[in-house]
């Protein structure tokens, strides 16, 4: 039975839920880009089912922020995943901020255990800080879906070095997370 990993890519193109900007660069294009890179090499892999939840550049979900988030978590819920992956880029006023971080709901679980793993691959892989796996139990997505759930901030929009990342390997991030997800499971690429 293949492993269900709904993707959810944060924010809307624009107006409603719309994301962080920096560097000429904007997170919901980062997040939707990186988004089908994962779900594309997670659908290579027999042992895993993966959907987003914009399926084109110009998806737009729900009328405000709330009905937005509420929208992509009732369509992880309804499908029945088995863990939900939110990705977002970060943003700061000090352009000195930089590094990966991942937010769970709590510590000591399988869900923290995979963010770990997700988190090593990323700074491993594209040289990011490691800012660690943090609780957070605010985020909508984090609260209301029925499933673990991640919120990984790949890097910083704001920083200029990891806005560099951001825009030139997308697709090593959305690697970087495959393998941290095959290492929480003990798998190896095929």
């Amino acid at each position: 039975m293949a492993i269900k990993i709904f993707i959810d890519q944060g924010h809307n193109p624009e107006n409603v839920n719309a994301g962080a900007e920096g560097n000429g660069l904007r997170e919901q294009d980062i997040t939707y880009n990186v988004g089908i890179f994962l779900r594309d090499l997670l659908n290579s892999d027999y042992r895993f089912d993966a959907i987003t939840s914009r399926n084109t550049p110009t998806d737009s979900l729900g009328y405000n922020n709330t009905s937005s988030l509420q929208e992509r978590v009732n369509m992880a819920n309804s499908w029945g995943a088995d863990y939900f992956i939110s990705i977002h880029v970060n943003a700061a006023e000090n352009p000195a901020f930089n590094g990966s971080e991942i937010y769970v709901y709590s510590e000591g679980t399988p869900i923290y255990n995979m963010a770990e793993d997700i988190l090593t691959q990323i700074t491993t892989q594209l040289g990011t800080k490691d800012n660690g796996v943090k609780v957070n139990r605010t985020f909508f997505v984090l609260r209301r879906t029925q499933m673990p759930a991640m919120l990984i901030e790949l890097a910083f929009i704001s920083n200029p070095a990891d806005a560099q990342k951001l825009r030139d390997n997308q697709y090593g991030f959305a690697s970087a997370i495959y393998d941290g997800i095959l290492n929480f499971f003990g798998y190896s690429r095929l």
